[in-house]
């Protein structure tokens, strides 16, 4: 998984809420199990119409948006299924961080395994975040720090889990975690092998 330290771009504004997975990434889309690829399927039937052309009034469809590292959208974010593939697609497309006032917690969770950061802010605040989304301003999001930073005058703190995000700024998912416990696992199982050599 790669790190996430510092962040700097373009957000992209969502004035939407209730947005489900199925709207982040339709049904169709489901059939493979490859983390690749999905990007250009995210937000599906927002961005292309019956004949698979682009729609020109949808935010993602447009510059500087569509290269958009930084997605900022109202209440309830990621509801519906618990499928994987949503985050998986919004990291294919290039987001990092998603800013909402509340998530779905299946998906927030699943945005920590994948290495994008859901930050939770009160409403007020992400309306201040959208409107300057909307002025094209360039975000800078430090997760060492926990703030968000729009110059000249926005200094936004939020909070997140210490160990999740542990886990973002050195690039750990749950292989990773493991990985670094290989020793302790390849010693319990000499171990128990030689103390109880029926088991295995």
């Amino acid at each position: 998984m790669e790190k996430f330290f510092e962040l700097e771009g373009i957000a992209a504004p969502l004035r939407m809420i209730n947005v489900d997975t199925d709207m982040i990434i339709p049904k169709q889309f489901l059939k493979t199990i490859k983390r690749s690829g999905l990007g250009k399927n995210l937000f599906h039937e927002l961005r292309y119409d019956l004949q698979g052309n682009i729609k020109n009034d949808f935010v993602l469809n447009w510059d500087p948006y569509k290269s958009a590292k930084i997605l900022i959208a109202g209440e309830n974010f990621g509801c519906g299924s618990s499928r994987e593939h949503a985050p998986w697609s919004l990291l294919d497309f290039g987001f990092r961080c998603i800013i909402a006032p509340s998530f779905a917690d299946i998906f927030y969770n699943n945005c920590f395994k994948n290495g994008i950061l859901p930050i939770k802010l009160m409403n007020e605040k992400v309306e201040d975040l959208m409107n300057q989304a909307e002025n094209k301003k360039i975000f800078k999001i430090n997760l060492d720090k926990q703030k968000i930073l729009i110059e000249p005058k926005f200094d936004f703190d939020f909070e997140v889990d210490p160990f999740r995000k542990k886990c973002l700024i050195e690039g750990l998912d749950d292989i990773g975690l493991s990985l670094k416990k290989v020793d302790k696992i390849s010693s319990f199982e000499k171990n128990l092998h030689e103390s109880k050599p029926w088991i295995l």
